[in-house]
């Protein structure tokens, strides 16, 4: 019985052998094509500028060209989707955003799995929001502002870039914390949101602070507070929410990481781990990033898994407390 099994046996370890040095030698020869980068938001967007300063960079490091493939729509589920869908060998990466651990709670349908169908790498960066206001609201700082709107009750309108989106979210959670009645108005992008800000048709908005800047700058829009755990290099005068409110529950940031697709080869998810590290301690990179607000996180898979689960918990509640679902 067992001289029967053993040539079989025999068999499944020349196999396992034969598998295990294509799998070394895909990773040694890995990149030799162009890679695409999937983001899951239209260009100009928070997501879409970090993505495409760290594939270029990124691919000096690899050897390679990676080329940012947009995808927008269903609050990111459709790039989401994609990435999904793609081969596992390497050559399609995922710029994933907190709105892959919003998709469950979200929608009831959002066609995948943010911890069963990719391969975390490593986060890549978060993205402070911060507070801002039409310039025409009279108040002037973020206590004043919360005194002031809750006594406009049913005339304040707060925009966001799609229900269910990180700034709906911090939008209703502010609201829900600070005791203020606002009517959320969803729009489709962050764009066409700012431009009803700086209107007059909203009153109140949680942006990313890349995003927000210029318009801070040029004086349309005024900020408030920002939802860092620390007042932040970009707005040194602006006070956190903590400061403001004596409450933690409302630090936020529009975080990023790399993600692969399930089934990509462990020796080519490692050099791509390995290669993203020393990315993200380039000079050149973290210097761009930095000065426009982003702050960089990094970490091994474990963490950036762990970090996931606690902020998809986190939002969960949110969403159940504040009624902010997609469908």
């Amino acid at each position: 019985m067992f001289t029967l099994f053993k040539p079989f046996a025999m068999l499944t370890v020349t196999a396992m052998l034969a598998s295990t040095a294509v799998a070394t030698a895909a990773a040694e020869n890995y990149p030799s094509k162009p890679i695409r980068m999937m983001v899951g938001f239209a260009p100009g967007g928070s997501a879409d500028i970090n993505a495409r300063a760290v594939s270029q960079q990124l691919g000096k490091d690899l050897g390679a060209t990676i080329v940012v493939e947009n995808k927008g729509g269903a609050g990111g589920n459709l790039g989401a989707q994609e990435a999904k869908r793609a081969a596992p060998d390497g050559y399609t990466m995922f710029y994933a955003t907190s709105a892959v651990v919003l998709a469950p709670s979200l929608y009831s349908s959002p066609g995948f799995d943010p911890y069963s169908d990719f391969v975390p790498v490593s986060l890549t960066a978060t993205i402070p929001l911060v507070l801002v206001v039409n310039k025409d609201v009279p108040a002037q700082n973020a206590t004043d502002f919360i005194t002031w709107a809750r006594g406009q009750k049913g005339k304040l309108n707060y925009g966001s870039s799609g229900t269910g989106a990180l700034l709906h979210l911090g939008g209703a959670l502010f609201a829900k914390e600070t005791g203020i009645e606002g009517t959320h108005i969803a729009y489709k992008g962050s764009a066409p949101a700012v431009t009803d800000l700086l209107a007059g048709a909203t009153q109140f908005m949680f942006l990313p602070i890349n995003e927000a800047m210029p318009h801070i700058k040029g004086g349309g829009l005024r900020a408030l507070a920002v939802t860092h755990d620390k007042r932040v290099a970009l707005l040194p005068q602006v006070p956190t929410l903590r400061e403001v409110t004596g409450k933690n529950t409302m630090d936020m940031g529009a975080w990023q990481g790399l993600m692969l697709p399930k089934g990509t080869p462990a020796d080519i998810v490692t050099k791509v781990a390995t290669t993203l590290t020393k990315t993200l301690q380039n000079k050149e990179l973290t210097d761009r990033l930095e000065s426009q607000g982003s702050i960089l996180l990094g970490g091994t898979q474990k963490q950036y898994v762990d970090y996931m689960r606690q902020e998809g918990d986190r939002w969960a509640r949110v969403i159940k407390e504040t009624g902010a679902k997609a469908d």
